[in-house]
């Protein structure tokens, strides 16, 4: 047995025999060939609200459409916000911490190449000199000596 499908009209011109003509459910849905609750649904739907009655296959009343597209404006907004709220891969989780590499060899100055370090290293050596210097002359106020001649030898 397969399921029989009615258009629109059919049912509003089911729904006046009862109505207007007064004739009872029972005996319309014999005359019209179909069930008693069938023809009792459709003038409950009717009565219901008459404007968006029998609304067709795939269609919805305005206020179920409506329903519906708030639900699923409501579904991508709470995915936007689970997303938003979860950590990012590179973001730290608080200020204090270090992310570390575990893929790093731990003995560094083995892995390090120090072919050509010659002007980093005599760089590096300025800022050392440049920082014992300033050291230096807060110290000099106390003592009062010259502490300049003292770095360079």
């Amino acid at each position: 047995m397969t399921r029989r499908f009615y258009n629109k009209e059919f049912k509003l011109e089911a729904v006046k025999l009862v109505t207007e003509r007064g004739v009872s459910c029972a005996q319309a849905a014999q005359d019209l060939g179909i069930g008693q609750n069938v023809v009792g649904r459709w003038v409950r739907e009717a009565k219901a609200d008459k404007t968006h009655a029998f609304p067709g296959r795939g269609q919805m009343k305005p206020d179920d459409a409506e329903v519906a597209r708030l639900k699923r404006e409501l579904a991508k907004t709470r995915a936007e916000r689970d997303i938003l709220k979860k950590p990012s891969a590179t973001s730290r989780r608080s200020r204090r911490e270090i992310c570390r590499d575990r893929s790093a060899p731990r003995d560094l100055a083995l892995a390090l190449d120090v072919r050509d370090i010659g002007g980093h290293a005599r760089w590096i050596l300025r800022l050392a000199e440049a920082s014992r210097e300033r050291t230096s002359r807060r110290g000099s106020a106390v003592d009062g000596g010259d502490s300049r001649q003292l770095c360079r030898q």
